[in-house]
């Protein structure tokens, strides 16, 4: 009996092991199928949202706004995760990111925009406002969907529009065919864009530009405004208008800005700071970029609506078929309010350091303008210098073909007007044009032309303190003075050695020039070292072991 109930004990519990293991059995197919329909439903626990188990359809014709919002709606309510667009051309109206949310679009998917003005809300594709921790991301395409047709789209949106977030990162996507800013950035902090194409220029086949060689369509390829902790690094912009840009429509300045490995042709500017700038810029680096075929200004640095742009750090540039100016500095006083009540006073630019710039085929002519823009400027305004310009390692070819009667214009001061380097006209030098300035260093300078140039390489006009060391420019037998100096209050040109036979090394002019040294130069090619005006004073000038001939 005891045998007996010891086999029985055992078999029951034989019994309930089979029972045991086949509840867990049982629970393992549950399991997998509530994880199977949760994969359906694009709540995986990873955190993938696939649009289309939201009804997204991703045919290029079937508009898809409300499955895409819905699956960024789930992803934010599960606490965040990745918003998946892939195989298929998504159209969509406007979507609006929330926390925690990343919109990533696979590689050859198309993210495009709708062209009707119903489906927006925020005149925006991907749009978001007083949220963090969003991204937009992947290999595929997010396109504006405004070069289709000859017939200008009249619905204006921006492919991507965030206003006052935090942690953003925006990367590897290409932005194509917008109607207007193809990405706005507006006090967003802690901003990060990485390795983003933008192709956003009219193509000339599809659509005519508002007139010839000027852009066609207010489309910047990126624009940063009254943002600060921005990191932009290893893009490849191709805008109809400016390229990388900088503004400041707030009181809120545009601070601590690194700008790098970047790629930029602009039927405007290719890297511009403060067409708007009320809140002004400071702490910004720009390093290791390229620039070709752009129609106005390599690089821009303007203050005209107040505020102030102060250490300013740009090195390694190389510029390719810039027709304007290789290198822009503009303080003036246009004033605009933006959200202020008072119309600001004059702002200030100081602390501008440029290295390393080897810029070809600059300057030329604008059609139909009909303007030679040929040259640099770095122009302040009367009792508001420009302040502490250092420009080293500096290596520019021109176009030249300027007259001698380009040689003598005088400049209109134009303190309202909007900043352009094409603003004068044609300057008085084909190099660099400064005016209004204070502590403006030359270090390694070295300039040249295609076309015959009688206009000085370098024109100084109310500059004080000014040193220039080591400089070199191309000229001809007619050029007017290599370096014409007026108005200028301490001068110390030193260690240069022109390699090429020049007739006039410094014209000086004014009865408030004074303090100017010329030592140390290498003078044996030169004519005639220095020329001076009637109304400059004698002891203005001092000259000391130059070699001459």
């Amino acid at each position: 009996m005891e045998q007996f109930k010891l086999k029985g004990e055992f078999g029951i519990i034989r019994v309930r092991f089979i029972c045991i293991g086949f509840l867990i059995g049982v629970m393992s197919v549950c399991t997998a199928e509530r994880i199977a329909l949760a994969t359906a439903k694009g709540q995986l626990a990873r955190g993938l949202f696939d649009v289309r188990d939201y009804g997204a359809v991703g045919d290029g014709k079937t508009l898809d706004t409300k499955a895409i919002q819905a699956a960024i709606d789930a992803c934010a309510q599960a606490g965040g995760g990745k918003v998946y667009l892939s195989n298929g051309t998504f159209l969509s109206g406007g979507v609006k990111l929330k926390n925690n949310v990343g919109l990533y679009v696979e590689g050859g998917a198309v993210l495009l925009a709708s062209r009707s003005k119903d489906d927006y809300t925020h005149r925006s594709l991907i749009y978001a406002e007083n949220v963090e921790n969003i991204s937009v991301a992947g290999r595929g395409t997010i396109d504006g969907h405004g070069a289709v047709s000859k017939e200008f789209p009249k619905v204006r949106n921006h492919p991507i529009h965030f206003v006052q977030c935090k942690n953003v990162k925006v990367q590897d996507v290409t932005l194509r065919n917008s109607t207007t800013w193809v990405q706005h950035y507006f006090k967003c902090d802690n901003l990060v864009i990485d390795g983003v194409t933008v192709e956003s220029r009219i193509n000339p086949d599809i659509e005519k530009p508002r007139y010839a060689s000027a852009p066609g369509r207010n489309e910047d390829g990126l624009n940063i405004n009254s943002c600060q902790q921005v990191r932009v690094s290893n893009c490849v912009i191709n805008s109809d208008d400016d390229g990388i840009v900088l503004k400041s429509t707030s009181e809120r300045p545009c601070r601590n800005i690194t700008i790098t490995n970047c790629i930029v042709s602009s039927n405007a500017s290719a890297i511009k700071f403060g067409t708007e700038s009320g809140g002004g810029f400071q702490n910004i680096t720009v390093s290791n970029c390229t620039i070709y075929d752009t129609r106005n200004s390599g690089i821009a640095l303007l203050i005209v609506d107040g505020g102030t742009l102060d250490r300013v750090n740009i090195s390694n540039v190389t510029m390719r078929n810039v027709k304007g100016s290789a290198i822009f500095i503009r303080l003036g006083n246009r004033g605009r309010l933006y959200d202020r009540k008072k119309k600001p006073g004059v702002g200030k630019v100081r602390n501008i350091t440029i290295s390393n710039v080897q810029a070809s085929e600059v300057g030329g002519w604008i059609e139909p303008v009909g303007k030679r823009v040929v040259g640099c400027h770095i122009t302040g305004l009367p009792g508001f210098p420009i302040e502490d310009v250092t420009l080293s390692n500096i290596r520019i070819r021109f176009k030249g073909g300027g007259t001698a009667e380009d040689a003598l214009r005088e400049i209109p001061e134009r303190p309202e007007a909007y900043p352009s380097c094409r603003m004068y006209g044609t300057l008085p030098a084909y190099g660099f044009y400064v005016r209004h300035a204070e502590r403006v260093e030359f270090h390694h300078l070295d300039l040249g032309f295609e076309k015959t140039e009688l206009r000085s390489a370098m024109v100084f006009d109310d500059v004080k303190d000014l040193e220039i060391f080591d400089f070199d420019a191309e000229s001809t037998t007619s050029t007017n003075a290599l370096i014409w100096l007026k108005q200028v209050r301490g001068a110390f040109i030193h260690g240069c050695s022109p390699r090429n036979p020049v007739t006039t090394f410094v014209r000086v002019d004014g009865n408030e020039s004074d303090d100017i040294t010329l030592i140390n130069n290498n003078m044996s090619k030169v004519k005639r070292v220095l020329e001076r005006g009637k109304q400059t004073k004698e002891n203005a000038i001092y000259l000391d072991n130059n070699r001459t001939r």
